[in-house]
């Protein structure tokens, strides 16, 4: 193969290096083109565009491929744990035992939040959505430390703040929400105990951390560490290039990842499973309407998946942990045996099958969180805890690489030249 294509615009040619990574994915190098030719590309969404080299995560759509660092996901979410997978996406490879107790030892020592930011979460209104207190205290941990924006090499002791600290931030939104008193991290529990500790925990009663539910959470956080890169993934490295903090940054990829569009996908599934519960809860009638969407409208939320044309490899994974989940808690709930008839329905529904409309991770997280009895404003929080390693692996990759600021160009559609008319002759 060519180690150029020729690309031939207004009779003249231009040629485009043709760059190859380490699985074999192609891409042409427009670096120069807009300089020799004046032209540029247009590609809404960036669908077509790879904005960046990165060594972090290899995904292939078409063949259900999700590999951390040349490791499979399956192999992660079964013999792994959440910490040893963020350590992997952060510095490159799997810890060691001395590496893996200090930095796990590190995080233990930093879940306490500065009471000062506690001051400013009781400001935020009782029913705030967790999302938005989220990313908000994750920006002002900036003032906290003012290190992290001047200048220092000290981004270790910034990362490992920010794993310890967001779920004891999440829980906070939680706790406010019940009305219940806000609980402390215990560090003698692992990073996933520790958390469902200040989620579930009361001073009135003795809370154990159910290993089932413990290492559920642990493959749910796993599955969704990191995912190339997505709309989040994609903001924290663009306002990571201009120099922002950890923090900051950070930031930006939660209010990324609250959109609907993306890390609200879970969320969708159960509002969807309790419309068809308020409904009568007849599955066989909204399959029937999902196979005619073009005429009812109507389409299942956590089937199927933008990215993965053949099956989520994510999906066979959480689907063993909410089987557990579920027959452990034995949780009798009428939405979540809703959720089951549709599965059924979709692995063995000609059409779901010849479509490859297989549940997804999402339709999975949604039904492992209800059981667990998390609300569904708090799905996407759960999500940006797991995606936390993944995004500030790809913010110090791209700091590593010293790439330059991202400033895409646009084609401008608007008014030409006009002359001003003064306001008393408009």
């Amino acid at each position: 193969m060519s180690d150029f294509a020729e690309l031939s615009v207004e009779g003249k040619k231009y040629q485009l290096p043709i760059v190859v990574g380490t699985e074999a994915e192609k891409a042409l190098d427009i670096n120069k083109l807009r300089d020799e030719s004046g032209y540029i590309t247009i590609d809404s969404g960036y669908k077509n565009t790879g904005a960046t080299k990165s060594a972090i995560t290899f995904l292939d759509g078409e063949k259900g491929i999700l590999n951390y660092r040349g490791y499979s996901i399956e192999d992660l979410a079964a013999k792994a744990t959440f910490l040893e997978v963020a350590y992997l996406l952060i510095y490159g490879e799997l810890p060691t035992t001395e590496q893996y107790a200090e930095f796990e030892g590190a995080i233990r020592r930093h879940t306490i939040v500065n009471e000062g930011v506690r001051t400013i979460f009781e400001g935020f209104p009782v029913n705030s959505h967790p999302m938005a207190t989220l990313s908000s205290l994750v920006s002002s941990l900036s003032a906290f430390y003012p290190d992290s924006y001047e200048g220092k090499d000290n981004s270790d002791r910034h990362i490992i703040r920010l794993l310890a600290k967001l779920p004891t931030i999440a829980s906070w939104s939680y706790k406010r929400a019940m009305g219940h008193p806000m609980n402390y991290p215990k560090n003698d529990l692992d990073y996933c105990s520790n958390f469902l500790h200040m989620m579930f925990s009361l001073p009135v009663e003795k809370y154990e951390v159910d290993p089932v539910v413990a290492s559920a959470l642990n493959t749910l956080l796993i599955l969704h560490a990191d995912h190339e890169q997505n709309c989040s993934t994609s903001t924290v490295r663009l306002v990571g290039s201009s120099q922002a903090n950890l923090y900051s940054s950070i930031s930006a990829g939660i209010s990324a990842l609250w959109g609907p569009l993306h890390g609200g996908a879970n969320q969708e599934v159960i509002e969807m499973l309790e419309a068809i519960k308020a409904d009568g809860g007849d599955v066989s009638k909204y399959i029937d309407m999902a196979k005619n969407a073009k005429t009812t409208g109507f389409r299942l939320f956590g089937f199927g998946h933008r990215v993965y044309k053949n099956f989520d490899p994510r999906a066979k994974i959480i689907k063993k942990a909410a089987d557990e989940v579920l027959a452990k808690l034995g949780v009798n709930d009428p939405v979540l045996e809703i959720a089951k008839g549709l599965e059924e329905a979709a692995l063995n529904d000609e059409y779901f099958v010849a479509r490859k409309l297989y549940p997804n991770v999402d339709f999975y997280s949604g039904i492992i969180y209800r059981a667990l009895g998390i609300p569904t404003n708090m799905f996407t929080v759960m999500f940006a805890i797991g995606r936390l390693p993944g995004w500030i692996a790809q913010w110090k990759e791209m700091r590593a690489a010293k790439e330059p600021i991202g400033r895409p160009r646009q084609i401008y559609t608007g008014a030409t030249l006009r002359e001003f008319v003064p306001i008393e002759n408009r």
